[in-house]
């Protein structure tokens, strides 16, 4: 079950085990060799007690089949931060989209050979930002960037790393070689584990994502209550000048 402690400055977010096979049918590859636990989120945690925010992701176990230099290469961890802007509606190329309203304004992938962030603009244009410093505490990885202090949605997706693609991802096929992540059908999500309450299956059926955290639209909450004085200021504008036309 999903669970969300609220704390002064960070929440925790936790996540089913045993989950890390897409929709159940995922297989993995099995060169080099790697187990589902290094891919399987377990926890993420959002800390915005100093001036930038501290996220530690972690792992069932922490994995290095391809021997980087950090610690870490099993799998490729992205992350994307809702914010008051709005933005972008596609979750990069994972192959999912966000479930509701509002996007991402920052996305943040770390793989075994290094760390992004980038971030959108009200227009949709992106702009790198300078990349995230991370390490390795036991199962976790724990990832500090200059993204402000506050309070954020977030979307969180785990996937195969591999260094034979420039983006590190390595994408679902329909066959059998021993190098390939297999999947069911054709164009299935790239992530093999999503941060999403146990049940919420739609990641893997209509290719949608749905934030954790503070996931409220303060732009969309914002006009409305704009408009809403708007009328308020219409209605009393309108009910002076009938009392005037009375006398």
């Amino acid at each position: 079950m999903l669970s969300i402690p609220l704390l002064a400055a960070q929440i925790t977010v936790t996540d089913p085990a045993g989950d890390a096979r897409g929709d159940g049918g995922y297989v993995l590859p099995t060169r080099p060799a790697l187990t589902a636990e290094m891919l399987d989120l377990r926890s993420f945690t959002a800390d915005s007690s100093g001036q930038t925010m501290r996220f530690t992701v972690s792992f069932g176990q922490m994995g290095n089949p391809w021997n980087a230099p950090g610690g870490f290469s099993a799998g490729v961890t992205d992350i994307f931060i809702k914010g008051a802007l709005g933005g972008q509606q596609v979750l990069a190329d994972t192959g999912l989209r966000v479930r509701g309203q509002g996007g991402w304004q920052y996305h943040l992938r770390v793989t075994g050979s290094g760390s992004t962030l980038q971030e959108a603009n009200s227009l949709g244009r992106l702009t790198d930002r300078p990349a995230p410093s991370v390490r390795v505490e036991g199962t976790s990885l724990v990832i500090d960037t200059d993204v402000p202090a506050g309070k954020y949605g977030y979307w969180v997706t785990s996937s195969v790393y591999t260094p034979l693609s420039a983006s590190g991802l390595l994408r679902p096929v329909q066959d059998s070689r021993p190098t390939a992540l297999q999947a069911g059908r054709a164009n299935a999500p790239t992530p093999v584990d999503v941060l999403a309450p146990g049940g919420d299956v739609q990641a893997f059926t209509n290719d949608t994502l749905a934030p954790v955290g503070e996931t409220r639209d303060w732009v969309s909450i914002t006009l409305i209550a704009l408009g809403g004085v708007g009328l308020l200021l219409t209605v009393i504008a309108t009910v002076l000048v009938w009392r005037r036309l009375g006398r």
